[in-house]
């Protein structure tokens, strides 16, 4: 038994470690709430007005979209459709994989199963650290995501942070040059809290989008529970009651 014990806790110590993120910065909580629509309704308008030029979701149908935010028509059609889109496409874009990789250096990604693949935390984390680099073709790069090759799309909004090394006690150049944190230095339009619940709803939309039936299928789970756990209690009586007999 001893053994097995030990062979259990070695297969699993490794798949904790990269379920963490290895050994990258520590990760923020994004403290998302699935059945706060307003968050998922302003998530939704960031996302498609900052985000969609670039990034596509392609798994998921503007029209599915209004209907479980409860957004309505008028306002999917004033604030969330561009162009000749209709309420019932996907929600893409025109940009073609090679002319992204042309110019960010890389295929751009589809971002639908972003936060399953990566983690809430990390989207809420990633689009927070953001600091100058003047040596990336961009003049940024991330903490969370060394070497990024995306721009940062809210610059204008969360302002300029510039890099804290380690072994330093500020900004530039100093320690050792491993950058352990990131400190803002010129303030953007929003102020940091404003940013961060921006953020926040921006992460909100996506782990929605990831998996939009994830409430319905907590619930469901919770019913199949308590129908097993009834079944139970009657199979149990119902043991007794035909055994009774031979005991």
């Amino acid at each position: 038994m001893r053994h097995l014990i030990l062979a259990f806790a070695l297969l699993v110590t490794p798949l904790a470690a990269l379920a963490a993120g290895g050994h990258g910065p520590e990760l923020e909580d994004a403290n998302i709430d699935l059945k706060d629509k307003a968050s998922l309704q302003r998530g939704a308008k960031y996302f498609v007005n900052y985000c969609m030029g670039c990034h596509s979701l392609q798994y998921m149908r503007y029209q599915r979209m209004a209907d479980d935010l409860e957004i309505p028509e008028d306002e999917l059609r004033e604030n969330l459709l561009f162009g000749d889109a209709e309420a019932t496409d996907m929600m893409t874009n025109a940009l073609k994989p090679a002319d992204g990789e042309k110019w960010f250096g890389t295929e751009i990604p589809d971002l639908t199963l972003v936060t399953r693949w990566r983690s809430p935390d990390w989207v809420y984390s990633y689009l927070k650290a953001y600091y100058v680099d003047d040596s990336r073709p961009y003049g940024v790069n991330n903490l969370v995501f060394p070497d990024v090759g995306m721009p940062h799309p809210f610059a204008h909004l969360q302002g300029i942070q510039a890099p804290v090394y380690a072994g330093s006690h500020g900004e530039g150049h100093e320690g050792d040059g491993h950058v352990v944190d990131v400190k803002l230095v010129e303030p953007g339009q929003l102020t940091p809290g404003e940013y961060d619940a921006m953020v926040r709803d921006i992460t909100n939309f996506l782990t929605y989008v990831g998996e939009p039936y994830k409430l319905e299928r907590r619930q469901l789970g919770l019913y199949v529970l308590l129908f097993l756990g009834l079944l139970f209690i009657l199979a149990f009586y119902l043991k007794r009651e035909f055994w009774k007999d031979v005991h």
